[in-house]
């Protein structure tokens, strides 16, 4: 399951995209647009920025600004950022992984297929496909 975490990094991020890229937003306006704590977003801001994901800046005209453009974002790198690896079992999770019944396990292709599915739709969704047409 996504937690609050990975949903509301997205909004964060499809917020800033809607408000056009060209100035800093308060976090204030952000948490006010989309109903979540200020408190909250505040720690989810903090692991964007380090990722290089957002800009921030501090004090008069401060907040916060996108790193890239809204098509450079993939809902499948900020998921992962966030909520760390979406493998739905851990034989596939981690690369190091030594599951004794790997080789006669015949469940295995089911997990590859679903985590390939599941890759592959968030990879090639971006955050420019969310922003609402007119």
């Amino acid at each position: 399951m996504i937690s609050t975490k990975g949903r509301y990094a997205i909004r964060v991020l499809l917020d800033l995209a809607e408000q056009g890229g060209d100035r800093f937003i308060p976090l204030k306006d952000i948490a006010e647009r989309q109903g979540i704590s200020k408190k909250y977003l505040e720690i989810i801001v903090k692991e964007l920025v380090t990722a290089g994901f957002l800009t921030g800046a501090s004090g008069k005209g401060g907040g916060y600004i996108l790193s890239r453009r809204p098509e450079e974002y993939n809902i499948g790198e900020v998921l992962e950022l966030m909520e760390g690896t979406l493998s739905p079992v851990i034989c596939l999770a981690k690369d190091n992984f030594n599951c004794p019944r790997r080789g006669s396990c015949e469940t295995l292709p089911l997990w590859q297929e679903y985590d390939k599915l599941q890759h592959d739709f968030f990879y090639n969704k971006h955050l420019s496909d969310l922003i609402p047409k007119e």
